[in-house]
């Protein structure tokens, strides 16, 4: 299992890293074409599209890591047994939204078949995969904390004191 979750994490990553290089290079060609004698009309299109994938990668990453922002004002006061209570219950909480948008993420793909993008070949159901693919990724991972929380060791994935305020 921990090679799975390693390989998954890193191949994640890697696509969370693509789609934001190719944000900075198709945002890069939308803004040099503005000085060119033309343009090109897929540019914003194929922008958004990669900030959603980048999004539905990246975000299951952030899960894993514990990377969210957290406000730990009230949190930090509590006893170690309590806030591990409060951290199950968010975690189960999450796991049943992400469940939800699988399932959902799903029918919405399905609902892109017969739909093409406005500027590109694409057909729309490779967009609305993205919500599929965040939510089953959420899952999975959520799945890996509540694993590791009742394993009572530590997650090696987890960054130390990432993203609390």
């Amino acid at each position: 299992m921990e090679n799975v979750l390693k390989w998954t994490t890193r191949i994640l990553g890697f696509l969370s890293i693509i789609c934001f290089a190719g944000i900075i290079i198709i945002v890069s060609t939308q803004v040099l074409s503005r000085f060119l004698p033309f343009s090109y009309v897929w540019t914003e299109e194929l922008t958004r599209y990669c900030f959603l994938f980048a999004i539905s990668f990246g975000a299951p990453l952030a899960l894993l890591k514990n990377e969210y922002i957290n406000v730990d004002l009230i949190i930090g006061r509590l006893t170690n047994k309590v806030r591990r209570i409060y951290e199950l219950v968010i975690y189960m909480f999450i796991l049943v939204l992400s469940l939800i948008m699988t399932k959902e993420g799903y029918n919405f793909m399905l609902l892109g078949n017969k739909q093409n993008s406005a500027t590109m070949p694409i057909k729309m159901s490779v967009i609305h995969a993205s919500m599929f693919i965040m939510a089953l990724f959420l899952s999975m991972f959520c799945l890996v904390r509540i694993w590791y929380f009742f394993k009572n060791t530590k997650n090696k994935y987890e960054v130390e004191g990432g993203g609390e305020i």
